[in-house]
């Protein structure tokens, strides 16, 4: 038996909520089906209220529409923080996942609010920048750009600490931060602190061996991944002209970024880019903590939310966020 591509097992906890959800492959992603695709995802995805955000009052939020690109619309940035704590909080400017082509900035916040927000008296900043094909690379990460901006330079009114924003996100959101991290370095600002980056979506060249590993047997595949970056990309993708911004694994040059916290799991199809990243940094001399979930599938802790592996990926998240920040504020549950 050829085991040269046997796959990692999935957790057994993971692979029995799997198995509670019927999950199996659903059909790739296409340009010919990518419009229908995000239809179905604008449908299904939760987009909570922002009355649903309070949560009976345990959070401010509000909705705020601050200056985008030069030549391009403005930028929606969803705000929440902690009820009743006096500022200035630090500041973590959040990013949605969706591969590029999918998600939203609402449905992310019940659990960034619950599990960093309230135990470590963070505010938040979720950003609702524009998708692919839509909005070609650069249009997101300007749209994250001028929101970051933006929030540096209104810290006082949001009730932030500007020397202490933390970027961060998850997949396409985590692929968006480590851009960020590059382009505020390269720009002059505004400098994070740190960068948080689960699951990163960081290359969109040739598949690693972790995506022709685990395509089709991780819960993404790699025909979606290609139509994903293609979208992105347009006439760029494939050639060797795509720039870090677009695609950090591309870059030459990683001295002089934040510290960085990574996160894959065994059997994430982006494991390899995501190790691949942090072996990078450090080999610039920066510093980054790099985890590697035994079992883990991409996005395994939102398909698996009581598992014992989640409960471990949250607590080491949120150990790193504390060692970085410092002691939350008096009034928080921390």
């Amino acid at each position: 038996m050829d085991r040269s591509h046997a796959a990692p097992p999935f957790d057994p906890e993971l692979a029995a909520a799997l198995r509670a959800r019927r999950w199996k492959p659903r059909e790739p992603i296409t340009p010919e089906n990518l419009v229908a695709r995000q239809e179905q995802d604008a449908t299904a995805r939760p987009r909570p209220t922002l009355r649903d955000l309070r949560a009976d009052g345990r959070f401010e939020v509000t909705e705020l529409s601050v200056p985008g690109p030069q030549g391009a619309p403005d930028v929606t940035l969803v705000s929440a923080r902690p009820a009743g704590l006096a500022g200035p909080l630090p500041l973590l400017y959040y990013l949605h996942g969706g591969a590029m082509i999918m998600g939203n900035a609402r449905s992310v916040l019940p659990r960034v609010l619950r599990e960093w927000a309230e135990p470590l008296g963070l505010a938040v900043l979720s950003v609702e920048y524009r998708l692919a094909p839509a909005s070609p690379y650069p249009g997101a990460l300007e749209d994250c750009c001028a929101g970051l901006v933006w929030a540096a330079g209104h810290a006082a009114e949001l009730g932030i600490d500007a020397d202490r924003i933390v970027v961060g996100g998850k997949s396409a959101g985590g692929g968006l931060a480590a851009a960020l991290a590059l382009l505020t370095r390269d720009r002059g600002g505004p400098r994070p602190l740190g960068q948080i980056l689960l699951c990163p979506m960081l290359d969109d060249r040739h598949p690693t061996f972790s995506g022709r590993q685990l395509s089709g047997i991780d819960v993404r595949d790699l025909a979606s991944h290609a139509t994903a970056w293609k979208a992105l990309l347009g006439d760029l993708h494939g050639s060797p002209d795509v720039p870090a911004y677009a695609a950090p694994a591309r870059a030459t040059d990683l001295a002089g970024l934040p510290p960085a916290y990574l996160d894959v799991g065994s059997a994430d199809m982006l494991r390899d880019e995501g190790v691949a990243y942090a072996n990078a940094i450090w080999r610039s001399g920066g510093q980054a903590e790099l985890h590697v979930w035994p079992g883990g599938c991409h996005g395994f802790d939102s398909l698996a939310p009581h598992a014992a592996l989640t409960r471990d990926a949250r607590r080491a998240r949120t150990g790193w966020l504390r060692r970085l920040l410092g002691d939350p504020p008096i009034g928080t549950d921390g």
